[in-house]
């Protein structure tokens, strides 16, 4: 059992999940000029990153992860965007994704769940949790079908799902305080390291028990299939 992780830049890898899922990762690093597969293996995440989801000229690997997206809802490959990885699913499956009218939204910050959450196979128990942000764009209208999970006040579209075996998160669950520290060293963002640092504790209390969930899916649906 393998998990496809598709890392966008060097500094926005899998942190804290890397030990969470307990599954090995096959890490591809396009902006390397690693080619994005076709076909996942038996699970995928696309992590974040400071691309736009549509600046394909940019980032020329863009359109190619947003067709491994679709194809992986498609075949019910279990399969978490983070972040930008959220955005590029939003998009690749026919929602709307754009400049955030309401700003940076930077930090330890707190999400809440939906009603539909309780019922979730990832989200369920989570209540209002600290999580860490870092993006400008927004998920601004969900794919048809989609089942909204997760809200925040700056933002609303923080979480949702997409069939049975699909999901999108707005925010950094794998962010670990050293993460958020090297991405606010190197954009001048100041002021909230310590905040981040301070809120570990709820960090993995909230995200680790949903990391572990999608790993023990993708266990499930691998020995299945």
């Amino acid at each position: 059992m393998r998990m496809t992780v598709i890392e966008h830049e060097a500094g926005a890898g899998l942190g804290y999940l890397a030990d969470w899922l307990g599954l090995p990762c096959d890490v591809v690093r396009p902006y390397l000029g690693e080619p994005v597969p076709e076909r996942a293996a038996d699970g995928l995440i696309v992590l974040g990153g400071e691309a736009a989801a549509w600046e394909d000229d940019d980032h020329p690997w863009l359109p190619a992860t947003r067709d491994l997206l679709r194809a992986s809802v498609e075949q019910g490959v279990p399969t978490l965007g983070i972040c930008l990885g959220a955005q590029l699913l939003t998009l690749a499956c026919g929602g709307t994704v754009e400049r955030g009218a309401a700003g940076l939204e930077v930090g330890a910050c707190a999400v809440t769940a939906l009603p539909a959450a309780e019922h979730d196979v990832l989200f369920h128990g989570i209540g209002t949790a600290v999580a860490i942000q870092y993006h400008r764009d927004a998920m601004t209208r969900l794919p048809e079908g989609a089942v909204p999970l997760l809200t925040g006040t700056q933002y609303p579209n923080q979480g949702y799902r997409l069939g049975d075996s699909a999901w999108a998160v707005q925010f950094h669950p794998e962010a670990t305080p050293a993460i958020f520290a090297s991405w606010t060293a190197a954009s001048g963002v100041q002021g909230l390291d310590e905040a981040v640092a301070a809120a570990e504790p709820g960090l993995i209390a909230a995200w680790r028990p949903v990391a572990e969930r999608f790993a023990a899916l993708v266990k499930t649906r691998a020995t299945v299939g």
